[in-house]
């Protein structure tokens, strides 16, 4: 009877443990079959997943090394597509700013040798006639200086030295750059015309210097630059005239008005 029981006994103990290892292979089953469908793949062995990697215990997701490899020569391409594309751009602008300065070069090379060009003969008399001009009140302002007795007189002969000595000026610069050679001395009228004022003094100095000097020269010097605006063709030349006449204009209305202008005669005559 012993011996029956402890059989008994034995046989309960291997059916509980015969049990036990059916449910841990069950659950083991269950695990494996969930793993694949988790990860959105099929469980069948040997089957190739999305990045062309084949698995035995299920596909490796987007994340894997192939796919990067993939991923990274595709960015690679492009990048390097784009700095191409960069470098050519960059290329065509250095081209298209070396052929801008080449054009620049070329407009002030011209600009340079039209200003360095001779003049025609009628521009280059117009620059001698506003030399003479500006040398015959320079030394008729001087002249007042010295001798006159009016205040103003002597101001008015103070911008005549002032205004034609800077016109003289420009103007021998313009004839410089352009191979005209100006006169050195006034003509023989205002040589004439100097030794007359020198012999006089005071009033008598005052009137003949304000009438022919002030008023008579000034017309003349201004009648002239009116048709030299008109003929000039070199644009420099005009450029000069044209910003000479109103100080001409504006120095004969101020001599116009002075009294030892008006006095014993009509202002001009």
């Amino acid at each position: 009877m012993q011996n029956k029981n402890t059989l008994k006994g034995l046989l309960a103990v291997s059916a509980v443990a015969a049990m036990f290892t059916t449910v841990g292979v069950h659950a083991q089953t269950a695990a494996v079959s969930q793993t694949p469908s988790q990860t959105g793949t099929s469980s069948t062995p040997g089957k190739q997943n999305m990045s062309g990697k084949t698995t035995r215990e299920g596909t490796i997701d987007n994340t894997n090394s192939t796919g990067m490899e993939n991923r990274t020569k595709q960015m690679g391409a492009t990048g390097a597509a784009g700095m191409a594309g960069h470098s050519t751009a960059g290329m065509t602008d250095k081209n298209a700013s070396s052929s801008m300065g080449a054009s620049g070069a070329g407009q002030a090379a011209a600009g340079t040798a039209a200003s360095g060009a001779k003049l025609s003969a009628g521009d280059a008399k117009i620059l001698k006639d506003m030399a003479m001009a500006n040398m015959a009140e320079v030394e008729g302002g001087k002249l007042a200086q010295s001798k006159s007795q009016s205040s103003e007189v002597k101001a008015f002969a103070q911008q005549m030295i002032d205004d034609h000595s800077a016109n003289l000026n420009e103007v021998k610069t313009l004839a410089q750059a352009r191979g005209v050679t100006l006169p050195t001395e006034p003509d023989a009228k205002h040589k004439a015309m100097a030794a007359k004022l020198e012999k006089m003094s005071g009033d008598a100095f005052d009137k003949a210097y304000m009438k022919q000097a002030g008023v008579q020269d000034h017309k003349t010097v201004h009648a002239k630059l009116m048709a030299a605006s008109k003929k000039a063709k070199d644009p420099e030349v005009k450029a000069l005239v044209d910003k000479t006449e109103p100080v001409v204009a504006q120095h004969l209305k101020s001599a116009e008005q002075m009294p030892m202008a008006k006095s014993g005669t009509t202002a001009g005559k």
